[in-house]
């Protein structure tokens, strides 16, 4: 077997793999945050925002693992990215 070969098996084996977890992101229903949410987070696997132009309150997501290897998401409101300054 030459490199490229090997190249070309390494590069569609780690597309294969972004993929799958990008499907298992998509099959999750997002629990709502409230004050008390008992939260079991073993690894962080992304956070998002919805896009705002202002320093305001926005929706996020949190997509994690629990402690079991199960993909959760979980939606809350914090303050944008975009707030500065304490403001």
């Amino acid at each position: 077997m030459n490199t490229k070969a090997i190249y070309a098996a390494c590069l569609f084996a780690a597309l294969n793999i972004c993929t799958l977890s990008a499907r298992a992101e998509a099959d999750v229903t997002p629990k709502t945050y409230t004050y008390g949410t008992h939260l079991d987070i073993q690894k962080v696997v992304s956070m998002t925002q919805d896009a705002t132009p202002s320093c305001g309150i926005v929706n996020a997501r949190l997509t994690y693992l629990d402690s079991q290897g199960k993909t959760q998401a979980l939606d809350y409101s914090k303050f944008s990215d975009d707030c500065h300054d304490g403001n």
